[in-house]
């Protein structure tokens, strides 16, 4: 017979909070960690290929953003709901739901193949007229998508042990990756230990294989540890109605990651047009890379946080939530408080990663320092959001990202820039926060209700 309440077995539902968050976060953060050191190290050794190849693998940001916002939203809707069935004592449902997330893991990839063969050279000719910066980002671009198998696979089983609460086996899983990654990047860009000199494709040829790697290594780790979730192709059938509870938690978290592709890809645009020399589009794409140093971790934390908040609305435990909310903005906080230090006390150093020209230099010091005043407010708004998936009203979390990256910010970057000039474009990013504070508080109000209606005090 199926149990009815949350059973305390589980450390989610018993850990003391700030224990609990910190054995489920720190893992994350660490292997988030990892995978923004693996991007940064692909970025600068291309960028010793020369700043045309540096910028073709910036410009292929947004493609592998997508498919990253699609592994990543299903996973987060399967992490959710496996989670919660948990709190619930529904494991049949959790197990349900991990294998309907794998299929869908499948489903992804089969998609994003087809666009690696017909769309990726179509996707850089409308970014850039400069024949080497297209065919270089054509051929990492193709090889990234056509073996996207690897990243699906490593991002659903990540989360599968997510969900379950063991982050340490999800860092090891990526860590792993990572390390294979670094250390055949220099190999197959210039060509050492025999094998040959293929640059900007041996980067992405490093990637993949990494994620395979990952991949492979997920599968292992969640047959013989994550018990919780016993899978078997036996009697499986796809369910409708399991992959539409998934979507309705995953689809919002995809829009609002995708929505990061679509803000770069129209900002490469601008900046080409307003700085033609597409020095103004490398600096922003090294934003991105550096940016990852915070970023990656504040979200590695939020994404920790989801399944604590998840199991104990599962289990009616009120307390516990807001007790990992608080904690969650408060490290966060510290978190970009250090990040902002940085970029506004040595931009130059940070820059001079990607080689850059005195030219880089002149827009990219100035442009790092006004950026990075948005940042704390980003914190806030990055654990919060997290905190409204976990509640199960990613529709909102959605809308305050469309507010941030496609209402606002973009609006403001093009009349910034075709007014005032490139100098002044940087300004949108920090103006974009804080208008996504003011959603966020909003929903914050709608979200404190909802609690109340399913947990009365």
């Amino acid at each position: 017979m199926q149990k009815s309440n949350a059973q305390p077995q589980n450390k989610m539902g018993v850990m003391p909070v700030n224990r609990l968050l910190i054995s489920m976060a720190l893992p994350m953060m660490i292997s988030m960690l990892v995978q923004a050191l693996y991007n940064i190290v692909d970025s600068v050794y291309v960028a010793q290929l020369s700043q045309n190849a540096f910028t073709a693998v910036s410009l292929a940001f947004p493609i592998q953003n997508i498919m990253i916002a699609i592994g990543s939203g299903t996973g987060t809707g399967v992490t959710a709901l496996i989670s919660k069935s948990l709190g619930e004592g529904d494991e049949k449902k959790a197990r349900a739901y991990a294998m309907n997330g794998i299929f869908l893991a499948l489903l992804s990839f089969f998609a994003i193949f087809i666009f690696g063969i017909f769309g990726s050279r179509f996707f850089f000719e409308t970014q850039s007229n400069i024949p080497e910066i297209t065919e270089m980002g054509t051929d990492y671009l193709t090889i990234c998508c056509c073996f996207s198998f690897g990243l699906f696979g490593q991002i659903i089983f990540e989360r599968l042990m997510q969900s379950t609460g063991k982050t340490m086996l999800s860092m090891i899983t990526q860590g792993v990756g990572a390390i294979v990654n670094i250390v055949l990047d220099p190999i197959l860009i210039f060509g050492y230990l025999g094998f040959p000199r293929m640059e900007a494709a041996g980067a992405a040829l490093a990637t993949v294989i990494g994620q395979i790697v990952s991949f492979i290594v997920g599968i292992i780790l969640n047959h013989f540890y994550n018990k919780e979730i016993k899978l078997s192709l036996k009697g499986f059938k796809p369910s409708l109605k399991l992959i539409g509870n998934i979507y309705a938690l995953g689809v919002p978290s995809i829009i609002m990651i995708s929505i990061g592709s679509i803000m770069t890809y129209l900002m490469n645009r601008l900046l080409t047009a307003i700085e033609p020399t597409t020095t103004a589009t490398a600096v922003f794409g090294a934003y991105f890379k550096l940016q990852s140093f915070v970023f990656m971790p504040t979200i590695g934390l939020s994404h920790g946080m989801i399944p604590i908040v998840a199991y104990n609305l599962g289990a009616k435990n009120r307390k516990r939530m807001n007790d990992t909310y608080k904690l969650g903005v408060m490290y966060a906080f510290i978190i970009m408080l250090i990040g902002t230090i940085l970029m506004l006390a040595i931009p130059d150093v940070l820059l001079s990663f990607f080689g850059a020209s005195e030219k880089m230099r002149e827009i990219g010091i100035p442009a790092f320092r006004i950026i990075a005043l948005g940042f704390l407010v980003a914190s806030y708004c990055i654990i919060t959001s997290s905190f409204f998936q976990g509640c199960g009203k990613s529709i909102i979390s959605m809308f305050v990202s469309i507010t941030r990256q496609l209402i606002v910010l973009i609006p403001v970057a093009y009349i910034l820039g075709f007014t005032l000039g490139y100098k002044y474009v940087w300004l949108s990013l920090p103006i974009a926060e804080f208008a996504s504070l003011i959603v966020i508080l909003f929903g914050k109000r709608k979200i404190n209700k909802f609690i109340s209606q399913q947990i009365p005090k």
